[in-house]
C-alpha cells in the first residue's frame, strides 16, 4: 500500500505542536511516512514575545525525525490558516494524488494513520466519498464503528485529489446555493449548530474559515466523510491560545481512541441515526432553542423509536 503523504499546519504554539508531534510519531505507520511541516510566517509588526515562539516552534519541528522523512516548508511572509491550508493541501494531493491534514494542536490516537490509509485506499473509486476523518463529537449514544455522513469536517482529515478539487472557494456563492435548494436546516443539523451562520460571517469577514468552505464544498455537492465511532483525534487547542480556538472549553473533549477500527462495507450513504446523536449532542451542549423542530425531524424520521 503506498501511504499518503501527512501535512501539518503550525504557526505559533510550540508547545501544543511538540504534543501534535510526539502523538503523531507513537502512531503506527509514522516509521513509514512522508512529514510536511507547513510553518507559517510572522505577522508584521510581530511582539518580541511572538518571534521567540515562532523561534522555538521552528526549532521543535527540526528537532526530532517524526516520520520516516521529515518535509519542512517555511513560509516567508504571515499568509494566514485558511490560505497556508488551501496552498498546503493544494501542492501536496496535485503531487501526491492523495493526503492525511493535521494541524498543530490535534493528537492523534495510535491507529490514526492506519485508519486513513486503509480508508484511502477503500475508498479510492467511490466517487460519493469525498474525505475521510478522525474526530467525532463526544456524542452519549453508542455510534457504530464507522458510518458516513453528507459533508466534510477539518479536525484531522484526509482526501483524494478528485475529493479536494470540488473545493468553493467562494463562500457568496456556497451560501445562496444552500438556500436556492433548501438545505439550511439540513446544513445546520437540524437547527442544532450554526453553521451557516458560520459561513456568512465567513463572507463578511468576521472568520477567515477554510473549514466552513470545505464543508459546504462537500454538502452541496451530495458527498459524504467517513467517520470513526469513537474519536481517534483529540483537539486540544480550544484554550485560547489559536486564532480561531475561541476561550477555553471542554465540550468538544473526548477519550481517544488507542485501538485499531478494521474498516468493513457498510452503506455508502449518510447514518441518518448517527446525525440524529450528533444534533442532540449539540442541543445538549449549546442549548438552541430548536428542540420542537428537532423532535418534529426525529418523529418523521424514526417513528415510535425515535
Amino acid at each position: 500500500m503506498s501511504l499518503a503523504p501527512i501535512i501539518l499546519f503550525a504557526y505559533n504554539r510550540p508547545d501544543h505542536t511538540r504534543q501534535t508531534l510526539s502523538a503523531l510519531k507513537n502512531n503506527v505507520l509514522a516509521d513509514q511516512s512522508v512529514l510536511h511541516i507547513y510553518v507559517d510566517g510572522l505577522k508584521s509588526g510581530a511582539s518580541n514575545e511572538a518571534k521567540e515562539r515562532h523561534e522555538e516552534l521552528k526549532r521543535i519541528v527540526k528537532s526530532e525525525q517524526w516520520c520516516k522523512e521529515v518535509v519542512i516548508h517555511e513560509s516567508e511572509n504571515n499568509l494566514g490558516l485558511a490560505n497556508s491550508v488551501k496552498k498546503g493541501v493544494t501542492e501536496i494531493v496535485n503531487q501526491f494524488g492523495k493526503v492525511i491534514v493535521l494541524e498543530d494542536d490535534l493528537i492523534t490516537g495510535k491507529y490514526f494513520l492506519k485508519f486513513m490509509n486503509d480508508a484511502l485506499v477503500m475508498y479510492e473509486n467511490s466517487p460519493e466519498v469525498i474525505s475521510i476523518t478522525g474526530y467525532i463529537y463526544p456524542v452519549k449514544r453508542l455510534m457504530p464503528q464507522t458510518f458516513f455522513l453528507r459533508g466534510a469536517d477539518c479536525w484531522g482529515w484526509a482526501t483524494w485529489k478528485r475529493g479536494w478539487d470540488l473545493f468553493e472557494d467562494d463562500g457568496k456563492k456556497l451560501l445562496n446555493e444552500l438556500e436556492s435548494k433548501n438545505l439550511i436546516d439540513d446544513f445546520n443539523f437540524y437547527k442544532s449548530y450554526p453553521y451557516a451562520q458560520m459561513l456568512r460571517d465567513q463572507i463578511e469577514g468576521k472568520n477567515d474559515s477554510w473549514a466552513i468552505l470545505w464543508y459546504a464544498s462537500a454538502f452541496i455537492k451530495d458527498k459524504l466523510t467517513l467517520y470513526p465511532g469513537i474519536s481517534m483525534v483529540h483537539n486540544i487547542g480550544i484554550d485560547g491560545s489559536g486564532m480561531h480556538s475561541g476561550a477555553y472549553t471542554d465540550k468538544f473533549n473526548v477519550k481517544l481512541n488507542n485501538n485499531e477500527v478494521k474498516l468493513v462495507s457498510i452503506p455508502t450513504k449518510e447514518n441518518e441515526r448517527c446525525k440524529v446523536n450528533i444534533a442532540e449532542y449539540f442541543y445538549e451542549v449549546f442549548g438552541t432553542k430548536e428542540k420542537t423542530f428537532f423532535e418534529k425531524v426525529k418523529h418523521k424520521l424514526f417513528g415510535k423509536n425515535a
